[in-house]
C-alpha cells in the first residue's frame, strides 16, 4: 500500500511498463521470459536483443523475470517502470527451480550425486480417478506401476517396482513416504502434491537402512508462499467405461458347445433338437431362457466427479496451504431396485489438508501439517468377485431371471446365482474409513554455538479406522419346472440393519531427532545431518511393531564442482532374535561437474552441463512376510493329536510343535551400484541423463535342506541369492518458439534379473532348476507359475497321438488335445517333463514419452506409456468355469474341431480334462503394449476478459485416461496390463475382477 500511495495510483489501474533487463555487469539480457504472477493464461513476453521490453499490466500486479542460468526475480510492476531489472547469474542446476528433496534435506540438483527422478505435480493431467497410480504411470524412469488386482472403485490395486526384482520372496514394494513419513499416497488428491521423487540407489536409500532396499517413493506436499495469495477451484465431471469386458455366449451357442464337449468325452448330449430350436426362436423364455447378464447388469458407462478448492498465501511470519476436495465414483452395476438401499457399488472420498509454516523467531521455525481423509465404499454383500463371476460366467440358459409369477429364477444347479436377486435382495455394506495425518517439525538454529548448526524435531501421528454398516437380506429362488413340481432354494427374509462393526484400526507414530550442520569455508562446503528415529505401528488385531535406527549423512563439495556424500545408518528390526537385530548400512556417492573443467571450455557454446556420478552401498530389507512373526522362537499348538488318560480313558488334547524356529534369521542384504551422467545442452533446452545399475541381493530366504529323518520341518533359511542389472535414461527438451511453448519428454528403463542360489530338491534335472532363470514368473490367476510343459502344437489325428510319447495327465488323449515335448526322451510325458522358464509378468523394459504444447490460450499434453519383454497367461481365462458350466465361455468358440484344425484352443471336454489344463507355455502370450495413457486439452480465457471478472484465470479442459492401446494379442480381447479384468478366471465362485477403466472428463479451473 505504501508503494501505491507514493506512486499516486490505485489498485488494478491499467499500467504499461517499459524497461530493460541487465545482468550484474550491466550487460543487456535478451531472451528473458516475463510473466505476471498468478496469471496462468500463458501470457508472456521476451526481452529483445538490447534487453528491453514493454508489457501491459495493472498497478497491483507482480512481474516475474526468468532466464535459465539466472536467479528468479519478482518485482511489483510499479517498481519496474523505467527502472532496470538486474538478474544475477547462477550455476547450472542450482537455480530457484532446482530443489530436489532427499531424506530430511533438500539439495540443488547440481549437488545430487545419487540417482533420483522427480516429477512435479503441475506437469500431470487432471484426471478424476480414485487412485493416483493411474495418473503418473510411465512418467518416471525406473518406476514400473503394474495393476495386479480388482480395479473396483476405492481399491485400484497396483504394485510398484523400482528398477527390477532381485528377491523371490516378496514383490519388492518400495517404501512410500509422504513428507518423510510412511503413508499411503494413492488416495491423496493430486492438488495436495507438489512433487513425486523416486530414490533408486544406495546413495539416498541407505538412509533408511533395513527398510530401503526396494527403493523409495518420496511425495512432497504443497506449501504456502509468502509472495502471493491464491484461491483456486477445480470442478471435473467424467464418464468411465470398461476397457475390456466379457461377451457371453447366447443360449443356443452355449448349449451347442456344451453338447460338443460331452460328445468329445464319450457322453450323450444334454440338449435335444427341440431345446436348441427353442433357444434360437425364444418361443418359451421361461423353460428355455436366453439371458445376457453382462448387458443386463453391467453399465456401459458410469459417472465420476471431482471438486477441489485451495487457498494459499502468507507473509514473512506465516505461510499456509489449505485444500478441500471431494471425489465420487459410481459403480457399473445396474438392474437392482430396492427402496431401502442401492445395491450398486460406489466410492466417495473427501480430502482435507492444511500445511502451515511459522517463523516464530529469528532462530525458530515450526511447521504443522494436518491431513484428513474420509472414504465411503459401498458394495453388495454377496461380494464383488462373486457377483461379477455370476454375471460373467453363468450360462445364458441357466434360468429365467424372473419367473412368470415374479419370483427369482433358479434351479438345483444354480440355486443362488441370480444376479438380480444379488443386487436387490441380498443387502449391502458400506465401509467408512477415517484417516487423520499429523506432522509437526521444529527447527531451532544454534548459531550461538557455531554458525550453520541447528537442532531438528520431527514427529508424526497418524490414525485410521474403518467402520462397517449396512443392510442384511436373503432371498429364495424358484424352479417351477423341477422334477416332481416347483422347487424353492434358500429362504427369503426382509431387510434388516446389519450389526455395525469396526473392521480395522491403525495408529502410526514416528519420532526423528537430530542435528543439521551447513557451512561453507571458502571453496569447501560441508553439510552434515544426523537423526535418531523410532517408529511404532499399532493395530487392535496384533502386537505393536517397532522400528528404530540412527541415520547419518555427510555431504562435501569443493568449488561446487566436486561432490561426495557418505551415508552410514544403524537400523534395527524386531523380526530377528535379540542380539541379532541391528545392522550397519553404509553407502558412498560422488559427482564431478566435468563441464566446469578448463579442458572443456571449447564445449561451452553448446554444452551447459556434464556431470558424472556414481554410487555404491549396502541396504537391507527385513522381509519375513512368508514366515510367522518372531520366527526365531519355537511355538506349539494346542489341541493336536491327543492321548487317553485314566480309567475312564478320557481323551485329552495334546500339544504339537510347529515348524522349528530359526534363531539365525537375518535380513536381505542388497548391494547396489549405479553409475551415470547428466547433461544439458543448447542453453539448457535439452536435458539428457543415463544410468547403468546393478544389484546383488544376498541372504534371501529359501527352503532348508535338512533331512526328513528329523521328523520336523524347519522354517526357511537365509541361503538364497539373486541379482539384476540394467540401464535407464531420461530425455527432456524445452523450447519457446515464438508464441509456442514446446516440451518433449521421454524415459526408458531396461532390467534383467537372475537367480544365483536357491535351495531345491536333490537330484532334480538341470532343466527344472530355477538357478540362472529370471527371479519372477508369469501370473496365473492369483498365483505365480514358472515351471511349465513345453507345448508343440495340437494333435491332429489319432495316428499322431499313437506315434507320440504317452501323455499321462488324463485317461485318454485324442485329436484336439495339446501335444507336449518329451524333455528327457523317456517316451512318457509326466512331471519330469516340466521345465523352468523365463516367462515373466515383470517387464524387461518400461517406458513413457509425450509432449506438452502451449500457444496463446491453448495447451495440450499427452503421454504414451508402454512395457516390453512381459508375458501373461490366459490359462485361467480360457478354462474358467466348472463342471456345472462345462467350462464353456466366450473363448470356447475358437476350439479345435476336425473342420477347424488351426484353432487357438484345444477341443472341448467336460470331464477327463487334465491333459489340456496343465501349466504349459501353450497359454502364454505377449504382455507387451503401448498405451495412450492420458491426454489433456485446455483453453484459458484471455487475461483482459478474465480480469474484468476479478479472476486471474479461467481455464476449461477435457482429458482422457487409457484411451488407446497397441498390443500383440491380435483378436484376443483382453487387457495386456491386467488380463483378468472384466472376466471370470479359474474355477472358484469368486474368480472375477472389476474391469479396468478408461475415463473421459471435462473440467473447469478458476483462480482468484
Amino acid at each position: 500500500m505504501a508503494v501505491l500511495r507514493v506512486s499516486g495510483q490505485t489498485p488494478d489501474e491499467a499500467l504499461t511498463v517499459t524497461s530493460k533487463v541487465l545482468d550484474q555487469n550491466k550487460t543487456a539480457l535478451p531472451g528473458v521470459v516475463i510473466t505476471i504472477q498468478e496469471d496462468k493464461s500463458n501470457k508472456s513476453i521476451i526481452t529483445g536483443a538490447d534487453g528491453s521490453f514493454t508489457i501491459h499490466t495493472t498497478s497491483s500486479d507482480v512481474l516475474v523475470f526468468k532466464l535459465i542460468g539466472y536467479g528468479l526475480v519478482l518485482k511489483p510492476a510499479l517498481e519496474v517502470n523505467n527502472a532496470p531489472v538486474i538478474l544475477s547469474k547462477t550455476l547450472v542446476d542450482a537455480g530457484d527451480d532446482d530443489n530436489v528433496y532427499i531424506p530430511f534435506g533438500v539439495r540443488k540438483r547440481r549437488e545430487i550425486t545419487a540417482t533420483i527422478s522427480t516429477l512435479k505435480a503441475d506437469d500431470l493431467p487432471q484426471i478424476p480417478s480414485s487412485s493416483l497410480n493411474n495418473v503418473f504411470s510411465g512418467r518416471l524412469s525406473g518406476l514400473a506401476i503394474i495393476p495386479n488386482g480388482s480395479q473396483q472403485p476405492g481399491y485400484d490395486v497396483s504394485s510398484f517396482l523400482i528398477r527390477g526384482r532381485s528377491s523371490y520372496n516378496n514383490n519388492q514394494e518400495p517404501l512410500v513416504l509422504v513428507d518423510g513419513v510412511e503413508r499411503d499416497f494413492k488416495s491423496m488428491d493430486l492438488g495436495e502434491i507438489e512433487s513425486i521423487s523416486v530414490l533408486k540407489d544406495a546413495g539416498t536409500i541407505a538412509w533408511y537402512g533395513m527398510y530401503g532396499a526396494n527403493g523409495v517413493i518420496y511425495v512432497k506436499t504443497r506449501r504456502g508462499s509468502a509472495t502471493s495469495t491464491k484461491v483456486t477451484f477445480d470442478a471435473q465431471a467424467g464418464i468411465q467405461q470398461p476397457l475390456n469386458i466379457a461377451s457371453p455366449l447366447d443360449a443356443y451357442s452355449y448349449a451347442t458347445l456344451y453338447n460338443e464337449a460331452l460328445v468329445n468325452g464319450g457322453a450323450a448330449p444334454t440338449y435335444n433338437a427341440a431345446a436348441l430350436q427353442a433357444y434360437q426362436t425364444g418361443s418359451d423364455p421361461y423353460r428355455y431362457p436366453n439371458n445376457n447378464f453382462v448387458k443386463d447388469y453391467i453399465r456401459q458407462a458410469a459417472p465420476t466427479q471431482r471438486y477441489v478448492a485451495t487457498v494459499t498465501g502468507g507473509n514473512a511470519f506465516i505461510k499456509y496451504y489449505t485444500l478441500l476436495s471431494a471425489y465420487d465414483q459410481a459403480g457399473i452395476y445396474k438392474g437392482g431396485n430396492n427402496p431401502t438401499y442401492d445395491g450398486n457399488t460406489n466410492f466417495n472420498r473427501y480430502n482435507l489438508r492444511t500445511n502451515i509454516d511459522l517463523h516464530v523467531s529469528k532462530s525458530l521455525d515450526v511447521s504443522l501439517d494436518i491431513g484428513g481423509r474420509i472414504t465411503n465404499l459401498r458394495f453388495p454383500n454377496i461380494g464383488t468377485g462373486t457377483f461379477l463371476n455370476t454375471v460373467y460366467g453363468t450360462p445364458a440358459n441357466a434360468f429365467p431371471v424372473l419367473n412368470a409369477d415374479g419370483s427369482y429364477g433358479g434351479n438345483s444347479i444354480f440355486q443362488a446365482n441370480n444376479p438380480l436377486a444379488m443386487l436387490e435382495s441380498r443387502g449391502v455394506s458400506t465401509d467408512l474409513t477415517r484417516n487423520l495425518l499429523a506432522t509437526i517439525i521444529a527447527t531451532q538454529k544454534l548459531e550461538s554455538i557455531t554458525k550453520g548448526l541447528s537442532f531438528n524435531v520431527f514427529y508424526s501421528y497418524d490414525v485410521a479406522g474403518t467402520y462397517r454398516y449396512g443392510f442384511n437380506q436373503t432371498y429364495a429362488t424358484v424352479d417351477p419346472f423341477a422334477p416332481g413340481g416347483p422347487a424353492t432354494y434358500g429362504t427369503a427374509s426382509i431387510v434388516s440393519y446389519a450389526a455395525n462393526s469396526f473392521m480395522g484400526n491403525l495408529r502410526r507414530n514416528e519420532l526423528w531427532l537430530g542435528f543439521d550442520y551447513d557451512r561453507t569455508f571458502g571453496k569447501h562446503g560441508i553439510k552434515f545431518t544426523t537423526r535418531g528415529s523410532r517408529a511404532n505401528y499399532s493395530t487392535f488385531t496384533a502386537l505393536d511393531q517397532r522400528r528404530e535406527g540412527w541415520s547419518n549423512r555427510l555431504s562435501y563439495n569443493y568449488n561446487q564442482r566436486y561432490y561426495m556424500d557418505l551415508i552410514g545408518t544403524v537400523s534395527g528390526s524386531e523380526s530377528f532374535a535379540p542380539g541379532k537385530r541391528y545392522g550397519f548400512f553404509p553407502a558412498v556417492s560422488a559427482g564431478w561437474i566435468l563441464s566446469d573443467e578448463s579442458f572443456m571450455k571449447n564445449t561451452s557454446g553448446f554444452l551447459d552441463l556434464l556431470k558424472i556420478r556414481g554410487s555404491y552401498g549396502l541396504v537391507g530389507n527385513d522381509a519375513t512376510d512368508n514366515l510367522r512373526r518372531f520366527a526365531f522362537n519355537d511355538y506349539f499348538n494346542r489341541s493336536g493329536t491327543g492321548y487317553n488318560f485314566g480309567t475312564s480313558y478320557t481323551g485329552v488334547g495334546g500339544t504339537e510343535q510347529r515348524a522349528l524356529a530359526n534363531p539365525n534369521l537375518t535380513w536381505e542384504k542388497a548391494y547396489k551400484g549405479s553409475v551415470g551422467f547428466d547433461a544439458k545442452l543448447f542453453k539448457q533446452s535439452l536435458s539428457f541423463s543415463a544410468d547403468y545399475f546393478s544389484e546383488d541381493r544376498k541372504d534371501l530366504l529359501t527352503n532348508s535342506l535338512l533331512p526328513n529323518v528329523l521328523g520336523q520341518t524347519l522354517l526357511q533359511v537365509n541361503e538364497g541369492e539373486a541379482s539384476y542389472k540394467g540401464f535407464e535414461s531420461n530425455l527432456n527438451f524445452y523450447k519457446k518458439i515464438g508464441a509456442v511453448n514446446l516440451n518433449l519428454f521421454a524415459n526408458y528403463t531396461y532390467t534383467k534379473s537372475k537367480i544365483i542360489s536357491i535351495n531345491e530338491g536333490a537330484g532334480i534335472p538341470s532343466y527344472q532348476s530355477r538357478v540362472g532363470h529370471e527371479v519372477s514368473s508369469v501370473i496365473q490367476g492369483t498365483g505365480y507359475v514358472s515351471s511349465m510343459l513345453e507345448a508343440i502344437g495340437i494333435f491332429q489325428s489319432q495316428a499322431e497321438v499313437n506315434a507320440s510319447p504317452v501323455q499321462r495327465f488324463s485317461r485318454t488323449v485324442g485329436p484336439g488335445d495339446i501335444k507336449y515335448k518329451d524333455q528327457n526322451n523317456d517316451g512318457v510325458i509326466d512331471n519330469l517333463d516340466f521345465v523352468n522358464t523365463d516367462y515373466n509378468f515383470v517387464p524387461k523394459s518400461f517406458y513413457g514419452f509425450g509432449a506438452s504444447v502451449a500457444i496463446k490460450g491453448f495447451d495440450l499434453n499427452f503421454l504414451f506409456q508402454g512395457m516390453g519383454g512381459r508375458s501373461i497367461s490366459i490359462h485361467d481365462l480360457v478354462i474358467s468355469g466348472n463342471s456345472t458350466t462345462g467350462y464353456i465361455n466366450q473363448f470356447s468358440v475358437d476350439r479345435w474341431t476336425p473342420t477347424n484344425p488351426n484353432a487357438a484352443y484345444p477341443r472341448l471336454l467336460v470331464a477327463d480334462r487334465g491333459n489340456n489344463t496343465q501349466n504349459s507355455d501353450f497359454w502364454v502370450r505377449s504382455g507387451d503394449y503401448l498405451r495412450l495413457k492420458n491426454v489433456e486439452l485446455g483453453y484459458s480465457l484471455p487475461a483482459s476478459f478474465v480480469k474484468r471478472l476479478k479472476l486471474s484465470q479461467v481455464r476449461f479442459y477435457v482429458s482422457g485416461l487409457n484411451l488407446l492401446t497397441f498390443d500383440k494379442l491380435g483378436n484376443l480381447d483382453i487387457d495386456p496390463e491386467l488380463p483378468e479384468s472384466g472376466y471370470s478366471y479359474g474355477t472358484t465362485a469368486s474368480g472375477a475382477y472389476y474391469p479396468y477403466m478408461k475415463i473421459y472428463s471435462f473440467g473447469l479451473n478458476l483462480k482468484f
